[in-house]
């Protein structure tokens, strides 16, 4: 296990989870450097309002927009 996989799964079951993490667990971005660009950028709403902190912890039942295209946050 890596250390990526190992925080990924304390964050899990700490109910949260990081945006850039949550990105690409939900297969929205390739890598870690992509999320980190479209997140600081601007291009992602958390709950309708524009989120620029990649670490930003977000839990089940926020809602992700990227592209347009909103995604229920479940994990």
């Amino acid at each position: 296990m890596t250390d990526a996989d190992f925080h990924s799964q304390r964050t899990v079951q700490d109910d949260v989870i990081d945006l850039q993490d949550f990105l690409k667990l939900a297969g929205l971005v390739d890598t870690g450097g992509e999320a980190k660009f479209l997140i600081q950028t601007g291009e992602v709403r958390l709950n309708g309002e524009v989120e620029t902190r990649r670490r930003k912890k977000i839990r089940r039942g926020d809602r992700v927009t990227l592209d347009g295209r909103e995604h229920l946050v479940e994990f």
